[in-house]
């Protein structure tokens, strides 16, 4: 049979037994010594009280002039009671050098020996004392009583007055109950304050004893520390109360931030204010300078606001796969539509060829080729970058099955081997993917649908330059077509407002400009520089140049990796597919597939 061992004491139980212990010894301490003082101070009230009683008696010249007579005590005997009972005193002897009493309560002891010391009092010395005598235990004082001089040859008698013990613990028995009744108050009104102390304390510590605390504290240090996803908590006020390690490399914050503001720690503008609010965020997708961020927040109250946890993840790396997959969606779309297309084209061949007519067939077939490889010779002899090329090759392919015509101006020149190091070929297919995929759902749909693309290097600055013949941008808007969020489009399941963002976060981190401009003949031109020098200083800058006239946006931040439908339809998708997609596109595009 298993015995149930027993769970230790909450933390608030254990310090509300010690508090109550410790108020308990405390008053009763306090109580103990109040209680010894007020004894020791009675016995010292008593001893003043009966040496000055003795002492005024000793020097009333009636008393000096009774002891000359031959019965002192005849005189003597009625004053001193007299004297006992205004004086409040216990009992008044007086008696002779000798010791023998002249007066006394108890008439049968007068003539007998005085009980208690009397020496110092012949050598002149009046003094007090604790004795044992014929009434019990007392606090007396002896005084000589002088005649005609004031040495000790001239002491004549002595006087001795005194209090019982007995009445002075009588007295202090009195204050010692009125300290039991402050005593029990003080104790009581202790334990409640320690109880209500202790209920909040049950409350915050959700009865926990201390060791689970230290338990639950070693375990959130562990995982705060283990866990690779952002963590941050903001106390009521938006300060930071908590970052782990996570946290400040996904928002590239250093030094001591616990304690600064939200608004202080130099987050974009979108994010700051994300964090700032007091709703709560589910999935949000947010840009720093060099991260793609989703953000979901969560207010912290129990009766009141405590602050707010916030949990971020990295979905950079997952950005770029996403959009390496729309791009490979898109670009299967586009095989199928332009599969159907060769197959026609393979039964018209065929068809020629049973008809008779080879020769027909043969320049059938051939005037496709040509016109295939021309586009391709266009496309290579003007980028020969080969990741641009290829990317080209497969926007080309999506944006003619869309209605649109994707031309490469004559004005650009891209060898190969010309882009530094420092300038990755993802970043470049996400700049140029995503403009591309924006400019061709400006211009679809319009008269002569057009984009036309330009790359060339200039002046040590690589310059791309996307522009369209849809309705263009409003000046307005130039600087928030940028934003995350930002589209005058139909959201999709996916959401929109992120390509263009994509694409500034991309500029922005190798120190280049990004302008938005109205193209000739309508629609709008998006311009991207970036230095080829490595390690290009400076910050980025994003600019936006306007010639004459604009039209309304009907333009997207969304941007996508080209998803396309069969028939011509239209899609958006993020702008953000990697190099190894791109290739593939402009390879299928070579071997004859536009």
């Amino acid at each position: 049979m298993r015995i149930p061992v027993p769970r230790p004491r909450s933390l608030a139980a254990q310090l509300f037994a010690m508090q109550a212990v410790l108020i308990a010894v405390l008053v009763a301490g306090y109580a103990v010594f109040t209680y010894l003082s007020d004894t020791g101070q009675a016995e010292d009230a008593a001893g003043r009280q009966a040496k000055a009683v003795a002492q005024s008696i000793a020097d009333a010249p009636s008393v000096r002039e009774a002891i000359r007579t031959p019965d002192p005590t005849a005189e003597l005997q009625p004053y001193a009671l007299r004297v006992q009972h205004d004086a409040e005193v216990d009992f008044v002897t007086i008696m002779n050098t000798k010791g023998i009493r002249w007066t006394h309560p108890d008439e049968e002891q007068i003539g007998q020996h005085f009980r208690g010391h009397t020496e110092r009092a012949l050598r002149g010395e009046p003094f007090t004392e604790t004795y044992t005598g014929t009434l019990g235990p007392s606090v007396r004082a002896v005084v000589p009583i002088y005649d005609g001089g004031r040495d000790p040859a001239h002491i004549v008698g002595m006087v001795s007055a005194g209090i019982r013990v007995e009445a002075i613990s009588a007295r202090v028995q009195d204050q010692l109950t009125a300290l039991i009744g402050v005593a029990a108050g003080a104790l009581t009104l202790g334990a409640i304050g320690t109880y209500v102390i202790n209920a909040r304390l049950r409350r915050h510590t959700h009865g926990m004893n201390a060791a689970e605390l230290s338990r639950m504290h070693d375990y959130h240090q562990a995982a705060l520390h283990a866990v690779r996803e952002g963590l941050l908590m903001l106390d009521g006020q938006f300060r930071v109360a908590l970052i782990n390690d996570g946290g400040r490399e996904l928002l590239g914050v250093a030094g001591d931030v616990v304690g600064r503001s939200v608004a202080e720690l130099g987050l974009p503008a979108p994010l700051t204010g994300a964090l700032l609010a007091s709703e709560p965020r589910v999935d949000e997708v947010y840009l720093t300078a060099e991260r793609v961020l989703v953000v979901n927040t969560s207010p912290v109250s129990g009766g009141e606001r405590r602050g707010t946890v916030v949990t971020l993840r990295d979905v950079t790396e997952l950005q770029s796969l996403m959009g390496e997959l729309d791009s490979e969606r898109g670009f299967t779309q586009a095989l199928r539509s332009q599969a159907h297309e060769a197959a026609n084209r393979l039964h018209t061949v065929v068809s020629l060829i049973e008809l008779g007519r080879a020769e027909e067939a043969v320049e059938f077939a051939t005037a496709e080729l040509e016109l295939a490889q021309a586009l391709t010779d266009q496309v290579v002899a003007a980028v020969s970058e080969p990741v641009l090329a290829a990317l080209l090759l497969g926007k080309t392919a999506q944006a003619n099955e869309r209605g649109v015509e994707l031309v490469v101006s004559e004005d650009s020149r891209l060898d190969d081997g010309l882009l530094p190091d420092t300038l990755p070929a993802r970043d470049l297919v996400t700049i140029l993917g995503n403009l591309i995929d924006n400019a061709v759902d400006a211009a679809q749909g319009s008269v002569g649908a057009r984009v036309t693309v330009t790359a060339y290097a200039e002046g040590g600055e690589l310059v791309l330059r996307v522009s369209d013949t849809g309705a263009g941008v409003d000046p307005a808007l130039g600087e928030t077509v940028f934003q995350r969020g930002f589209s005058t489009k139909p959201a999709g399941p996916g959401g929109r407002g992120l390509g263009l963002a994509l694409v500034r976060q991309a500029v922005s981190r190798h120190q280049g400009v990004l302008a938005v401009a109205e193209a000739d003949g309508g629609g709008a031109v998006f311009e991207v520089r970036m230095p080829l020098v490595d390690g290009a200083g400076g910050s980025a800058t994003e600019g936006t140049a306007w010639g004459s006239g604009s039209g309304s946006a009907e333009r997207t931040t969304s941007g996508s990796a080209g998803r396309t439908g069969s028939g011509g339809g239209s899609a958006s998708h993020d702008g953000s597919g990697p190099a190894d997609s791109a290739a593939s596109q402009g390879a299928a595009v070579s071997r004859g597939d536009v």
